[in-house]
């Protein structure tokens, strides 16, 4: 069998523990995100394995009902793909006193 390309493993991944977390089946998430009762297992099982990779708005779906922002599917760092889950957690107030946090460690620079 090939060996999938690199993106397919990591949102596989990602996916997988984000359903596993909510306790979600992958025939229920299948239907969740509208797909055919009939099929949506093996698709969901697929995108896990990197077999297939889902078209971006599937994607946005998926991490709709799993409550992630999607760039968590495409992140291959695992500690900023925790990150981005709390980040995306958090209320605005919280998200601009953690940026404003982060300007503090990390000054972004002006080159002009």
């Amino acid at each position: 069998m090939a060996k999938q390309p690199i993106h397919n493993q990591v949102f596989g991944r990602r996916l997988r523990e984000a359903r596993l977390r909510l306790g979600i089946a992958q025939d229920k998430l299948g239907v969740m995100i509208g797909l055919d009762e009939s099929c949506s297992s093996a698709r969901i099982s697929r995108y896990e394995s990197g077999v297939h990779e889902p078209a971006f708005l599937t994607a946005q779906h998926l991490a709709s009902v799993l409550n992630v922002p999607v760039a968590y599917f495409y992140c291959d760092d695992d500690v900023l793909a925790e990150v981005l889950i709390r980040y995306s957690n958090l209320a605005e107030t919280n998200r601009t006193k953690l940026l404003q946090l982060l300007d503090d460690f990390l000054p972004v620079s002006t080159n002009t």
